[in-house]
């Protein structure tokens, strides 16, 4: 058990060393989502209470989401993948150890809105506000590693498939606009978005009001955490070999 833990954390290491200053990376994970919230919220007459629920929902989902899709297809381009499977390790840790490396990306980068959240607002609970970035850090980071299991040795493909998946997340998960306000077909799809839980847990703990019940927002994250790690598995381990 312990050699497999330190196989994935090899992985880890790896993954931050050559991908978490990749430019793809910081424009889809940290630029891109950071304009676009700043495009949605200029001129709005709104508090800044308001708006950090807003701002820490989208660096989560876009930073933690950004890693999975970019390390397959560049590791493939690369050849690097073809010695990564001749070791002895196995494509369950290469997985987890790409899941890990999102998750850490996603929580370090989401910390930051969440620390300037303590300090210009009035949180009621910053436990439950920590215990959904990470949860949430590691249910977006399982869901671009989803999405990586796309065969193919082009980056830019890959990350213009997650943009065709993240961007609708966005719109319907009550980032910009609170799902209470949402009319009665879009507060249905806004159901099958992890990010709209995430997003009702944070603005409850700002005080705002919520759509549901906070302990089944979390069951719900949790469940859609197990349902992409488990598909990443199955996904990875048929399509992998069709990249070497």
């Amino acid at each position: 058990m312990s050699l497999t833990v330190k196989k994935i954390f090899v992985i880890v290491r790896k993954n931050m060393k050559i991908y978490y200053l990749k430019a793809p990376i910081i424009i889809f994970g940290i630029i891109f989502p950071f304009f676009l919230f700043l495009a949605f919220s200029i001129g709005r007459d709104v508090s800044v209470a308001y708006l950090f629920p807003g701002i820490i929902s989208i660096t989560m989902f876009f930073s933690s989401s950004s890693i999975g899709p970019a390390i397959p297809p560049w590791e493939t381009n690369m050849k690097t993948l073809e010695r990564i499977l001749s070791t002895p390790i196995s494509i369950t840790s290469v997985v987890f150890g790409d899941i890990i490396s999102g998750f850490l990306y996603g929580f370090a980068l989401t910390i930051v809105p969440f620390l300037l959240s303590i300090f210009y607002t009035a949180l009621q609970s910053y436990a439950v506000v920590l215990l959904a970035i990470i949860l949430g850090s590691f249910c977006f980071s399982s869901l671009g590693t989803l999405i990586s299991t796309y065969p193919t040795d082009t980056p830019s493909t890959s990350m213009m498939i997650s943009s065709l998946v993240r961007f609708p997340i966005i719109f319907i998960s009550g980032v910009f606009i609170s799902v209470n306000d949402l009319p009665a077909a879009g507060k249905y799809i806004s159901f099958i978005s992890p990010l709209t839980y995430i997003v009702d847990i944070i603005r409850f703990s700002f005080g705002q009001k919520n759509f549901m019940a906070i302990w089944i927002d979390f069951l719900v994250v949790f469940l859609f955490t197990i349902l992409f790690i488990i598909s990443s598995l199955l996904l990875h381990k048929k399509f992998l070999p069709r990249r070497l």
